[in-house]
């Protein structure tokens, strides 16, 4: 009985993902945009950890009515996917003309990404461009890029979702974990120091910079020599 009460609460905390995605919305409406990203970043957070939960309590085998996976993947969809396409238009992060055109080429794009049986691959990478949209419009307003930039980018990645290049998930590809793990940790701390900090001396903010610029470099060259490599 304790394991049923167990498993029904990590579903439960996986549900409350969808929450803070809804909250994130109302940021966005808000046009709010650093509170819209501290509440999908909690939403990450539940999306990194009920899996491991999952297993420790074995919801499968006490919760079998219950499909985790499909809940997973409601809510990644809305943070990674719906939210960010919403963002896109909604803030006019492109230019005005293209705003509908590129939140629904978003969206028509990771609908394949998340039907696609063959997205991982053997080794635990992405398989195509893995519907990041989150990062994506976070680079846009961290970097104040253009809206004609951002369009052009937009189309790039919705292109890339179909070529099999390989990119990485820090978690479960297993050679150099430890330190795509380190890396993610930097770019993390990095990432809020730009995102709420940025009444900081301008030193810390260039060095934050500066640091956050190289632990990119870091996933961009990976996904490059892994990519090669499979090729060869």
């Amino acid at each position: 009985m304790l394991k049923v009460f167990l498993s029904y609460s990590v579903h439960l905390f996986t549900v409350s993902g969808v929450v803070f995605s809804f909250f994130a919305l109302l940021a966005v409406i808000d046009q709010n945009l650093p509170l819209a990203f501290f509440f999908l970043a909690v939403a990450l957070f539940i999306d990194g950890v009920d899996g491991s939960l999952a297993r420790i309590v074995d919801v499968k085998r006490h919760t079998p009515n219950i499909n985790g996976e499909n809940l997973d993947n409601i809510i990644d969809f809305l943070n990674y996917v719906f939210i960010p396409a919403f963002i896109v238009y909604w803030l006019k992060l492109v230019p005005e003309d293209f705003g509908l055109v590129s939140a629904c080429l978003i969206l028509i794009v990771s609908c394949y990404t998340f039907a696609n049986n063959k997205v991982k691959t053997s080794d635990f990478y992405f398989s195509g461009f893995p519907a990041i949209w989150n990062v994506v419009v976070l680079y846009f307003y961290l970097l104040k890029t253009d809206p004609f930039l951002n369009l052009i980018i937009i189309a790039i990645l919705s292109f890339l979702t179909f070529i099999p290049i390989k990119y990485l998930h820090p978690f479960r590809v297993k050679s150099l974990r430890k330190t795509s793990l380190t890396v993610l940790l930097i770019w993390m701390i990095t990432t809020v120091i730009l995102l709420y900090f940025g009444d900081l001396d301008t030193r810390i903010l260039n060095l934050s910079l500066a640091i956050w610029s190289m632990t990119n470099f870091y996933f961009i060259i990976l996904t490059i020599l892994r990519t090669i490599k499979s090729e060869t």
